[in-house]
């Protein structure tokens, strides 16, 4: 099995053969992004495939900002680039999870965890991302959102 960073060099090489400028770029970027986090702290490692990911979800979401901001402002072009960036950066992401699983996910940590108000929330979300870590990727908004609605709803 592959890992996400030779995928991502792989495509890179891919881009770079059939002259594709958006994708090549946009790999470039995020190969970036690894390469320095993995030249970070006080000695230089390698990356598990897992902490690949969490970079590569953090990129996603710098951009949408990004695309947030210039829409905002009135950029469409380049709030448009930013989307498409962020959109094709998604492709080596796991699969969100859908809103039904979102709250099976939240019914589950609050049965386990007992919780039985708003006070219980950290406890319920400390459960619930745990669980979510081991099934796929989940907004952490969406989840305290999630969390906070079914607490609300005791």
């Amino acid at each position: 099995m592959t890992t996400t960073i030779e995928r991502l060099t792989a495509d890179l090489t891919t881009a770079m053969k059939a002259r594709d400028e958006f994708a090549k770029n946009t790999l470039r970027q995020v190969i970036g992004a690894v390469r320095t986090a993995e030249k970070s702290g006080t000695t230089a490692h390698e990356l598990t495939d897992a902490e690949v990911q969490t970079i590569l979800a953090a990129e996603v979401k710098k951009r949408r900002e990004s695309a947030q901001i210039y829409a905002d402002a009135d950029a469409t072009e380049r709030a448009d680039n930013e989307t498409r960036e962020a959109d094709f950066i998604e492709k080596y992401l796991p699969a969100s999870l859908t809103p039904a699983e979102l709250d099976a996910l939240v019914a589950s940590a609050i049965a386990s965890t007992g919780a039985s108000s708003m006070k219980d929330m950290g406890t319920v979300m400390k459960t619930a991302t745990a669980a979510a870590a081991g099934i796929g990727r989940v907004d952490g908004k969406a989840l305290s959102q999630a969390v906070r609605q079914a607490l609300g709803a005791l």
